[in-house]
């Protein structure tokens, strides 16, 4: 068993990172960019104006009121994607609507609610003085050509996608999606729908893995649940290893007399670097390498397996793909939390801000085969080694799970 930051550090020096691809905008949400996204023209691109109303010369409105309006002649009209040709001289005025190129000669726009409105005739009156630039939005005010506009390692999602569309982008550089293969072991996994006989349960890591695996922007290639016996495990794992980037069993991995997962990894050539860990739950965690391929060997409890994928296979991918890495926060237990003396003990739990502190505690059920205990949770807390307890108003590491939010 190794202390928990070697581990992590043998696999941070076991990452690689994935190739690029391009793909169409449309098919960009949910993957990671692989380079910076830049400004492809000032934003805006001219000046345009604000509201609907009148393209002005400010000086020609001066002292304007209800009282004592000013009049000036309409000479055209200007609206989104047909400017004006026109050019205003004093005392004119050009019918602009909202996002309409500002017109040559004039410097402020004047709302159409502050004027006699608009109309066919050939003079407005204007009820309200204009500041110059009033209600214009001004070339470039945004960003500029060639501002950086995303950077890399970003992932894409709504306001990308739409910020990518406003400069014109149809397509996107992006990390490739990491080939996965999950597999689990044990003849007592039956899959959901099906009738449980005498000693079998359900299958639920698979589900969780896939689920997980879709949620961080990786490809399930291979999914199956494999028999306590070598061979079926030395057929799938052959093959896995020769198509994936990553493979992770659930299960297998422990010392029980029909865990040969180990083994067969061992006897295809995968060079191990760990099998056991400081943690809890999940200490019989294997991690080794073949030749282009990662490997997690998580444990078959189901919350030993959802934990360390969080913990261990999330952020590998995340890495894989070029992803910014999520920030660990610190927050304020509400109650007590249970530590191990050389193990670093992970529990679900709820992080919600109250008087402005981030504040936290675990979920009631604490076994490794209890999955509930994540239903509802929104984070995963986490403690260093200690032969004491962590009380209320004590200090605990919070991992909030991605998909969710803190309020």
């Amino acid at each position: 068993m190794i202390p928990f930051n070697e581990a992590k550090n043998i696999v941070e020096s076991h990452l690689f990172q994935l190739g690029n691809e391009t793909v169409g905008l449309n098919k960009s949400s949910g993957r990671i960019l692989a380079e910076e996204v830049t400004a492809s023209i000032p934003s805006p691109r001219f000046d345009n104006s604000a509201m609907d109303g009148y393209a002005v010369r400010a000086v020609d409105t001066k002292g304007a009121s209800k009282k004592n309006p000013v009049t000036l002649k309409i000479i055209s009209i200007s609206s989104a994607g047909s400017p004006a040709a026109d050019e205003i001289g004093p005392g004119e005025c050009i019918q602009c609507m909202t996002g309409a190129a500002i017109p040559q000669g004039a410097d402020a726009i004047v709302m159409v609610e502050d004027t006699s409105g608009f109309s066919d005739g050939k003079i407005v009156q204007i009820f309200l003085e204009a500041h110059e630039s009033k209600h214009i939005r001004k070339k470039g005010e945004e960003l500029s050509e060639g501002d950086l506009l995303i950077s890399k390692g970003t992932l894409v999602a709504a306001s990308e996608i739409g910020s990518c569309a406003t400069f014109g982008y149809e397509k996107l550089t992006v990390s490739q999606k990491p080939k996965i293969a999950i597999f689990g072991t044990g003849n007592e996994l039956v899959e959901p729908g099906n009738e449980l006989k005498s000693g079998q349960i359900y299958n639920s890591n698979l589900y969780i893995f896939a689920a997980l695996a879709e949620k961080v922007g990786a490809e399930v290639i291979m999914r199956d649940v494999l028999k306590d016996e070598k061979d079926s495990l030395r057929q799938f794992l052959s093959r896995a290893l020769a198509t994936s980037h990553m493979v992770i069993s659930s299960g297998g991995v422990s010392m029980g007399r029909y865990d040969y997962v180990r083994d067969v990894f061992m006897e295809l050539g995968v060079q191990e670097h760990f099998w056991k860990v400081a943690q809890k739950p999940g200490k019989p965690l294997f991690f080794g390498t073949g030749q282009d391929t990662l490997i997690f060997g998580l444990p078959g409890n189901p919350v030993s397996s959802y934990i360390g994928f969080m913990e261990w296979v999330w952020p590998t991918l995340e890495n894989m793909m070029g992803k910014k890495s999520s920030k660990i926060l610190s927050g304020t237990l509400t109650e007590s939390f249970p530590r191990e003396s050389v193990k670093k003990r992970f529990l679900f739990g709820n992080a919600w801000i109250e008087n402005g502190e981030l504040v936290c505690r675990s979920a009631s059920k604490v076994g490794s085969h209890m999955l509930t205990s994540a239903l509802g949770a929104n984070c995963i807390l986490s403690s260093e080694p200690g032969d004491e307890i962590l009380n209320a108003g004590d200090k605990i590491l919070v991992n909030v799970l991605p998909w969710k939010t803190i309020f």
